[in-house]
């Protein structure tokens, strides 16, 4: 088979280039001059075997060019087989392949099902078989990952006679080739022939009576509108591609048919999902398949294993490895080096290995095509100047499009000769692929998505030093477009970041990260021959360090982040590593994160083989952003502790989507006091769902939540996938409508709970009355129903405890501290009873009405001595009760002015001064310690004041003496109101939030004053 450019890369495979020209030879029609007539079978075998051959001929070898000579490859020799998995890694967000790459080199091959790509079609069990007809099959796979190859391995085999031989036709319609003809209008039998002559004898009228594959590869290339809402279902009628298209994947034109489609994740919606019966996906190289295949790749085994040694040694290099495409550019670059350039470093970042790439490339085809001795890297990029500065522009104009194909529209657009092509076949060999598709029509791209993102971020910087604002206008905007003398470095690569984070799919990501390299004065020497001159501004260079380190942006996804870490190892700096490795080796949890750091931690902990038993949010200090950043090593532990740590709605998209990871370690979830609401435990159910989820414990107390959880919750519980067997929805405003809705679920034989707390949710007589129906209907399974502080009366105690006397029931039951007054709104439903302890009362304070008022007076009272008692002008007491959990109470003051606090029992008993005025009291006043939080009230002003630290806060416009305090002990927070007088309305004054590390006594301050608890 002869060499020609119509070549494109099959991923992971040696680097090969794969024959793909639609246009075939004429079979041999021999037959046709024999006297004996052909019976039908012995014409359509005819007709099969003459498109066998064809098939063949096309996909039979591979073709790669490694150094100035090309090689034929049996596609059968070198083929390793890929995994294909029954279902989807749904465990990132479905664009974003880079983060896709990041999740996934971490987890090794998943344990799902495999399947032979020659058995995509085939049901995998008996019963899959009785229960549906697979005709349509999606396989999605990130870029370079093998998609197209499988399918022309799928191809061989069927030509060979190897597999599937109960299929007649194998019909291959490549997007690329399809975005051709979108414009005319066919029959499907006249689009079938203009794919594939050799069937030309067909009668289109037999179609249904043949057993036949239709494969669409390229999804993600596709240029089609793609609507589905078109009817067609005759096949000799004239219609439009996009028509043809979508009824036979809908099945109105030959339902009989397979359909076999491939696509990036990004472009799996184009196809609504109720027309697909099976999602498959290709996982790529696990570490075991890396090192295999360098060992295959390179020769020379001492060689393969310092390639192998070396990209071990780089996590971002390792990581990228998992892609078999870029598998192939690294054993290019480092075999070239290791072989021939002793003097030049090995690449270590990614900027590194594709400018060796590009230098590697231009030398070849200088040795191939142009008969030169030049190895002079400049030289080399000086020569091919013109022409790269065109691939670099036509790679950004269309990364920003989302094209990663282009036709000859695109090239023309830059200035690109499409009738000179021949004289830049070297570069149109390795890096930008010239193809072949359907009558010698050419389509181009180039060799992988990620060589077109490096030239992209080649054609910003070369823009960026000849101040050409044709490309930064994109990321600067208008203020900078009259002076583009006075752009610093440093703020187009911070306008570059801001670009790539406002995209939800990642599109810029890798780009960025070629960015950041590139502005390395010590890569640009490299690239000299191309960029201007070189730019040298150590300054600029700790700037731009410095923004990212520092960046912040809301509605970012956690995950993004991590390409930030990546723009930092490109520019050299390690530092954020370092700090996090020397953190986990020293276990010191009281360093103090970044954002930065938090963001590397996360990063570090993803990629560790290792599991942690638990991952407590609480226990890093940090800010709440920073704990945000934190969330993606749920992926890596047992148990996650993320209760009060103000994790929102966009939280559990990140941890939903977790919980979709087949590999998943995670079995118990705590996001207990946290403002999720019904839209954030909706996005949870979408996760509990899944196949992959094997959560058994879920504490969603005190997140705002409502009865519209519950209707979302019962469908989780109503799966058969869910594993669920403790759930806690307390202190959630569910009232009975809600608990109707849950016992829909728990009525449910796939419900599989246990244990149940419903504590403090507002529940009445009718909702213990829906749970008692519950428990008869599903009785197997739920031991402990938890419902204290609701008010389920006697009637309701009496439905639940009948449950309690059959004989083979093992419930637990707990309607303790029950009442009407549950049922109030607001934080009044966690009312607690208090009195005052007369051992810590001050001599100079009386307590009365059985020690609920304490009074201030001027002469002392005959206080028997106790050494938990205030002295001196400590003018103070604490109350009895212990509190460590929700508890509210109520206060009224008189006189000139009182302090309302909690304190620790630990704090100091006596004034180090007899003057409150000294501020030498900090040991022991309420709010002057670290023991002690206080709110203090004096005429119509508050103050609040803790560790000595003091604010003033505004009086509400209905002032009164009445003040409300909220304990929330596990959540940190400590709020006070102001309670009206006329209506009772709680006004919000102010709220502390700390962490509480141990119980709270309420206490009081009083001088010429008094305080009482309200009842």
């Amino acid at each position: 088979m002869k060499s020609d450019s119509s070549m494109i890369d099959r991923p992971g495979f040696s680097g090969e280039k794969v024959p793909f020209n639609l246009s075939v030879s004429t079979c041999d029609q021999s037959d046709q001059n024999t006297k004996q007539e052909p019976t039908v079978n012995d014409f359509l075998l005819r007709i099969i075997q003459c498109h066998k051959a064809t098939l063949k001929s096309k996909n039979e070898y591979l073709i790669e060019v490694i150094t100035v000579q090309e090689n034929q490859t049996p596609l059968n020799r070198i083929y390793t087989e890929l995994y294909i998995t029954e279902g989807e890694r749904e465990g990132v967000n479905e664009e974003h392949e880079v983060l896709q790459i990041e999740l996934s080199s971490r987890t090794q091959i998943s344990q799902d099902t495999q399947i032979h790509c020659n058995d995509i079609f085939k049901p995998l069990s008996s019963q899959e078989s009785k229960e549906k007809q697979i005709r349509t099959v999606l396989t999605k796979g990130i870029a370079g990952i093998g998609k197209t190859i499988s399918v022309l391995k799928f191809i061989l085999d069927w030509a060979e006679g190897n597999a599937n031989e109960d299929v007649n036709f194998l019909i291959v319609f490549p997007f690329r080739a399809l975005n051709l003809v979108k414009d005319k209008q066919y029959s499907l039998h006249e689009l079938l022939l203009e794919f594939h002559p050799e069937l030309k004898e067909l009668n289109p009228m037999k179609y249904e009576e043949y057993k036949m594959v239709f494969i669409f590869d390229g999804l993600d290339e596709s240029r089609l509108q793609l609507d589905f809402s078109k009817r067609l279902y005759d096949v000799t009628t004239a219609s439009s591609v996009d028509a043809l298209v979508t009824n036979l994947i809908k099945g109105n034109l030959l339902p009989s048919a397979n359909i076999w489609i491939t696509s990036r994740p990004a472009a799996t919606n184009l196809v609504p999902s109720r027309f697909i019966n099976r999602v498959t996906e290709i996982q790529g190289f696990n570490d075991s398949q890396k090192e295999e295949y360098f060992r295959k790749r390179v020769s020379d085994q001492d060689q393969a294993s310092r390639i192998i040694s070396h990209i071990k040694a780089s996590k971002s290099l390792h990581i990228m490895c998992h892609i078999p495409v870029f598998c192939w550019i690294s054993a290019i670059v480092l075999q070239q080096i290791q072989g021939q350039d002793k003097c030049v470093e090995i690449p270590k970042t990614l900027t590194e290995m594709y400018i060796h790439f590009l230098i590697i490339q231009t030398r070849i085809k200088n040795q191939k095509y142009e008969e030169g001795t030049e190895n002079d890297p400049k030289s080399l990029l000086e020569s091919n100047k013109e022409i790269f500065l065109k691939l670099a522009k036509l790679a950004f104009n269309q990364l920003l499009r989302g094209n990663i194909m282009f036709y000859e529209e695109d090239l023309r657009e830059c200035d690109i000769d499409v009738s000179d092509a021949t004289v830049h076949s070297g570069i149109c060999t390795e890096i930008f692929k010239e193809e072949s598709v359907l009558h010698q029509k050419k389509v181009y791209c180039f060799v992988h998505r990620s060589v077109q993102e490096f030239f992209a971020a080649l054609y910003v910087f070369y823009c960026y030093l000849s101040k050409n604002m044709e490309a930064l206008g994109y990321f600067l905007g208008e203020k900078y477009e009259t002076v583009p003398e006075i752009v610093p470095l440093d703020v187009l690569l911070k306008k570059a970041v801001d670009k790539a984070l406002e995209s939800n799919n990642g599109y810029l990501d890798l780009f960025i990260r070629f960015l950041h390299g590139i502005s390395l004065e010590s890569n640009q020497k490299f690239l000299r021959g191309v960029l201007t001159h070189t730019e040298s501004n150590p300054e600029s260079r700790k700037k731009a360090v410095k923004n990212l380190k520092a960046m912040q942006h809301k509605n970012v996804q956690p995950e993004r982040w991590i390409n930030i870490l990546h723009c930092l190892t490109e520019m050299h700096d390690c530092s954020v590593h370092e700090v996090i490795q020397e953190f986990l080796k020293s276990k010191m949890h009281k360093t103090r994160f970044t954002l930065a750091h938090c963001t590397a931690l996360a990063y570090m902990l993803l990629m560790s083989e290792e599991v942690l038993d638990e991952f407590d949010l609480r226990k890093y200090n940090t800010s709440d952003e920073g704990r945000r950043r934190l969330l993606p090593a749920v992926r890596c532990c047992r148990k996650a502790v993320f209760a009060g740590c103000k994790l929102t709605e966009q939280s559990c998209e990140t941890i939903a989507s977790a919980l979709r990871s087949a590999d998943l370690p995670l079995r118990e979830l705590d996001l207990s006091i946290n403002d999720l609401q019904d839209s954030g435990v909706k996005l949870l159910s979408a996760g509990l769902v899944n196949a992959h989820c094997k959560l058994e414990i879920l504490r969603l107390a005190d997140c705002e939540l409502t009865e519209e959880s519950c209707e979302a919750v019962a469908s989780v519980l109503q799966s058969v996938n869910c594993p669920l067997k403790e759930l806690d929805l307390s202190h959630n405003d569910l009232q009975d409508s809600g608990v109707k809705l849950l016992c829909v679920g728990l009525k449910n034989p796939h419900c599989k709970l246990e244990i149940l707390r419903l504590s403090c949710c507002l529940v009445t007589e009718e909702g213990c009355s829906s749970l008692a129906s519950a428990l008869c209907s599903n009785p197997s399974h739920l031991r402990e129903l938890d419902l204290s502080y609701n008010h389920p009366g006697d009637s309701g105690v009496k439905l639940l405890s009948a449950k309690l006397e059959d004989p083979h029931s093992q419930l637990k039951l707990n309607v303790d501290k029950g009442g009407e007054f549950r049922l109030r709104p607001g934080p009044r439903k966690y009312v607690c009873k208090l009195t005052l302890d007369p051992n810590t009362a001050n001599t100079h304070l009386s307590l009365t009405e059985a020690n609920t008022k304490a009074t201030w007076k001027a002469e002392r009272q005959p206080h028997p001595y106790h050494p938990g008692r205030f002295k001196g002008f400590c003018y103070q007491v604490l109350c009895r009760e212990s509190l460590s959990g929700r508890c509210y109470w109520e206060v009224e003051w008189g006189g000139n002015g009182a302090a309302i606090g909690v304190a620790y029992k630990g704090i100091n008993r006596r004034a180090l001064s007899d003057h409150y005025w000294t501020g030498n009291n900090d040991k022991s006043w309420l709010g002057y310690n670290d023991k002690s939080w206080s709110l203090y009230c004096a005429h119509s002003t508050f103050s609040v004041r803790h560790n000595n630290q003091s604010d003033h806060i505004p009086a509400p416009p209905s002032f009164s003496r009445r003040i409300g305090v909220y304990l929330d002990w596990l959540a940190g927070s400590l709020s006070f109101y102001n309670v009206s007088s006329d209506t009772g309305k709680l006004t919000h004054l102010y709220t502390y939030r700390s962490t509480f590390t141990e119980p709270l006594y309420p206490g009081f301050w009083m001088w010429d004053s008094s305080v009482s608890l309200c009842q």
